[in-house]
């Protein structure tokens, strides 16, 4: 079948319009506090889907035994989440006998995270943080899943109530998750409660990258970055949409520039908030860690020396990853602890924090985010895509920008990985129409800033429609 002309059937698209009205109506009456948009978690029992017997095997195990050999499945079926409440018992159990390691020998973050700071974060976790808070307002979203080449991609979609709404899809990445995007659902597919445009509405579409989250779990080889682009394009077009937008940060930056390359008809631009901007000259020096080279401006040099410090002492988790997966997926699958510190480390480290990401995140949001990559047990799943990518993902070259054809935006958040420079990010995209830097935020943009992110994505795409 031609997914250009896959259509909901008249009864799943009456029953989504229906779900993303109540959710939107939800929207309406959130509460915006200090900038965090609260979801009111009454809204479960309307947009609550069908449970069917494979919604259990999702949360049990992402890779339900159907997907063992190819499926020919265009439907998209309503998803709902709910975790046995033993899964939740066993990860408490775990916490509580958790085996700890002597206490670091410096007293900065230079050896890892702080024996002190994570204690104190499992020790929230096992006997105050609830799951179920989370659950709810996952499942007060219209979720849905759908196969694609093979595999269950699970993924929120709601509809603006403005007719001329522009349809995107949001790109995670690690240690990210859809949740990264829930902040930002109400602002984008609703401006004018949040003070916007009616004409700058967006349709939403968040899924999850097959091995993470309730998406499913890939069992041949070949899902990369290119892989997943073309999955996102099909699923855009199995959603009716013949023209869309696509935004990405982390791995969604790397599934975003390849679907760039690609093109597929409807493509209109794509906004990126981690770019590839390496100019091909300077990858080996700050690879080896050498010292700056005369002849850059202050802003590529603050950028080739941030570049440097990460792969020389920051980048140790990512290689591990591309070359050792299945190692590190033992802790990760086994242990909630070495699952909290492996991936709480980077949260503090790259959000714009000081290392203290509760502040601008939220202590349950990250617990949220880390329970789900224990409950779908995709800690080994989920690091399969570095050993897929394998790439420089700041390389303008590995990452071929210069085929890009189609419009690019670019949003630089200071406390980025390292900061883009505008000159960088001219050569390396050619057909970059949108560049701005902004004054607050890390690498988890429209988790930490949601205000913000969904003003960047309003101005980006403006001159799109």
């Amino acid at each position: 079948m031609n997914p250009e002309k896959i259509q909901y059937t008249a009864k799943l698209r009456a029953m989504h319009e229906d779900v993303s009205s109540r959710t939107r109506r939800s929207f309406l009456a959130a509460s915006a506090v200090g900038g965090t948009f609260l979801i009111l978690l009454a809204a479960a029992s309307h947009a609550q889907t069908v449970r069917t017997a494979d919604a259990r095997a999702f949360v049990t195990s992402p890779l339900p035994e159907k997907q063992r050999a190819p499926i020919q499945d265009d439907s998209i079926r309503p998803f709902h989440i709910n975790v046995p409440e033993e899964q939740l018992v066993d990860l408490r159990q775990r916490l509580a006998a958790t085996r700890w390691p002597d206490r670091e020998t410096v007293n900065d973050e230079s050896q890892g995270i702080r024996l002190a700071e994570i204690r104190e974060l499992l020790d929230y976790w096992g006997n105050g943080y609830n799951w179920r808070n989370g659950e709810a307002k996952l499942n007060a979203l219209p979720e849905f899943v759908t196969t694609i080449d093979g595999v269950d991609i699970q993924f929120i979609h709601l509809r603006s109530r403005e007719p001329n709404a522009l349809p995107l899809i949001l790109t995670h990445g690690w240690p990210g998750s859809p949740l990264e995007f829930l902040k930002v659902i109400g602002p984008l597919t609703d401006p004018v409660t949040y003070g916007a445009r009616a004409q700058d509405a967006f349709d939403v579409v968040i899924p999850a990258i097959p091995g993470y989250g309730f998406s499913g779990k890939p069992t041949d080889l070949g899902w990369n970055p290119e892989r997943v682009a073309r999955a996102w394009d099909m699923l855009m077009k199995r959603l009716g949409y013949t023209r869309y937008v696509s935004q990405g940060g982390d791995h969604g930056s790397v599934i975003s520039d390849a679907l760039a390359r690609q093109a597929p008809p409807g493509l209109l631009g794509i906004h990126l908030t981690m770019p590839a901007t390496i100019p091909a000259n300077l990858v080996k020096g700050i690879n080896s860690g050498d010292p700056a080279p005369t002849g850059l401006t202050d802003p590529e040099r603050r950028a080739y020396n941030a570049l440097s410090i990460f792969f020389g002492r920051n980048a140790a988790y990512g290689a591990m990853m591309v070359t050792r997966t299945q190692t590190i997926g033992y802790s990760l699958t086994d242990s909630p602890s070495g699952l909290a510190a492996f991936t709480y480390e980077k949260i503090a480290e790259w959000s714009d924090s000081d290392c203290h990401p509760e502040r601008v995140i939220g202590r349950d949001e990250i617990l949220d985010d880390i329970t789900l990559y224990w409950l779908t047990d995709t800690g080994a799943s989920s690091s399969r895509f570095y050993w897929e990518n394998n790439n420089n993902n700041f390389s303008a070259t590995t990452q071929k920008t210069n085929q890009i054809k189609v419009p690019v935006a670019i949003t630089v958040f200071p406390h980025e990985i390292y900061r883009a420079p505008e000159s960088w990010s001219r050569q390396a995209y050619p057909s970059l129409y949108y560049f701005h830097e902004v004054t607050k935020g890390g690498h988890f943009a429209a988790w930490e800033q949601p205000e913000l992110f969904s003003e960047e994505l309003r101005a980006a795409f403006r001159s799109l429609r």
